[in-house]
Parts: structure tokens; C-alpha cells; sequence
């Protein structure tokens, strides 16, 4: 017992000591020594409590989102106003062209609402035979087409317009990336034939009856196809 006091008193001792010193060095740091230790304790301090705000409004934030997504995933979408035009162009292709002739149908909200067809490959041409020439749809422009590689297949993308209607409507086709092969439009829509030579061009997608299939930008000798996507420039210099 009387050892342990001893060694408690040693270190209060010490520790009074200790503190005494501190003291002393303090007192004998220059002012300005002082201030700047007390400017840089500040300031840490002023960055650790903005840090902490940061990550409060971060957190808020991310809360806020996850609550609008919810809500979003969980309230119905509103009907687009193009959605009857779309069941009545669907409607009329099966009945006209058959019930397996769309693949897919949809509004595409991401592009006007416009109603967006998915044809089979097979049935491709006899849908946009039907859209040109049937006398309740009339989709007689054809104002854009163009092929897209997707990787896991090739795709046209076909856009038209009627006057009559009103309305546009997006045709399109996914195609076997390996081997490209579709019905050329330019019988029904002459406009189709420079289009279609660009995605022969860049593309290498094969329209079947085109009346003048051709390298349009590159030229006959150009090797490979510079829009697919695995697409290697023959000469890498270049």
C-alpha cells in the first residue's frame, strides 16, 4: 500500500510538472507563434463543420431523390395523347398485314410521343407498303432513315409522316448484325435512296431491289465500315 502511494505521488509529480512546463513554453512562444497556432486550429475546425455540412445536404439530397423516384415509379403515367393514333395504326396493320406482323409497339416519350412500330424482318415491307398506300393512314414522306449497330444487332430506323393524319410514326427493324439484309424502301418512298446507300456505306446493311446500291462518301475501294463498332481503319497512319 505504501509503495502504491508512492507511485500515485510521483505521478501527480510528474503530471504537475509536466503542465508547469507547458505552461512556461507557452508563455515564452512569440506572439505571433501563438496567433497562427490559434488561426490554424480555427480554421481546421471551420473545414471539419463545413465538411459535416456538405455531407448532411449530400445525405438530404439523396433522400429527396430516392422519395421523387418512388413516387415516380409508383404513380401511373399519364396517357399520351398520341396513344390513340398508335392503337389505331396497330389495329389497322394487323388486321391488313397480320396479328404477328408488329413485334412491338410503343410511344416513345423520349422523342414527341411519337408512336413507334418494331416490325418483323419479314413483314417489314409489307407494313411500310401499307402506311404509304392505305387511304386512312397515308404516311406518304418519308423524312429520315438511318441504321444504327447496337452491337448484338443492326437496326433501321425509319421516320414518316402523314398529311393526312397528321401524324408522325417511327418504323423500325433490328437486323442480324452478321449477315444485314432488308427490302430497300425506295419502291414506295423514292427518298429512301440516298439514305439507304449511306447505311450500305457506313453500315454495310445489304437493301434488297435498290435500283443503284453504292458507296456514296467513301468509295468502292474504302475496306471495312467506319460506323460499326468494332470498325479497325485498314490503314492506322491515316
Amino acid at each position: 500500500m505504501a509503495k502504491q502511494k508512492a507511485e500515485a505521488a510521483a505521478k501527480a509529480k510528474a503530471a504537475a510538472l509536466a503542465r508547469k512546463q507547458a505552461k512556461e513554453e507557452a508563455a515564452e512562444k512569440p506572439e505571433g507563434e501563438t496567433d497562427m497556432a490559434k488561426q490554424k486550429a480555427e480554421a481546421a475546425a471551420k473545414a471539419k463543420a463545413a465538411a459535416a455540412a456538405k455531407a448532411k445536404a449530400a445525405a438530404a439530397a439523396k433522400t429527396r431523390t430516392a422519395v421523387k423516384e418512388s413516387k415516380e415509379v409508383n404513380t401511373p403515367s399519364e396517357l399520351s395523347p398520341n396513344q390513340s393514333k398508335l392503337d389505331q395504326i396497330v389495329s389497322a396493320i394487323e388486321s391488313h398485314v397480320g396479328q404477328g406482323a408488329l413485334l412491338e409497339h410503343y410511344i416513345n416519350r423520349l422523342s414527341k410521343d411519337v408512336p413507334t412500330l418494331v416490325a418483323n424482318p419479314d413483314t417489314y415491307f409489307s407494313i411500310a407498303k401499307f402506311l404509304r398506300y392505305d387511304e386512312q393512314l397515308n404516311f406518304s414522306y418519308l423524312s429520315e432513315l438511318h441504321g444504327t449497330d447496337f452491337e448484338s444487332h443492326m437496326e433501321i430506323y425509319v421516320h414518316l409522316h402523314s398529311f393526312k393524319m397528321n401524324q408522325s410514326v417511327a418504323l423500325k427493324v433490328k437486323l442480324d448484325r452478321d449477315s444485314p439484309v432488308i427490302p430497300s424502301l425506295v419502291p414506295l418512298w423514292s427518298g429512301a435512296n440516298w439514305p439507304e446507300c449511306e447505311a450500305y456505306d457506313l453500315l454495310g446493311i445489304y437493301f434488297n431491289e435498290h435500283p443503284d446500291l453504292k458507296r456514296i462518301l467513301l468509295g468502292e475501294e474504302w475496306k471495312g465500315y467506319p460506323l460499326r463498332k468494332d470498325y479497325q481503319p485498314y490503314d492506322v497512319e491515316v
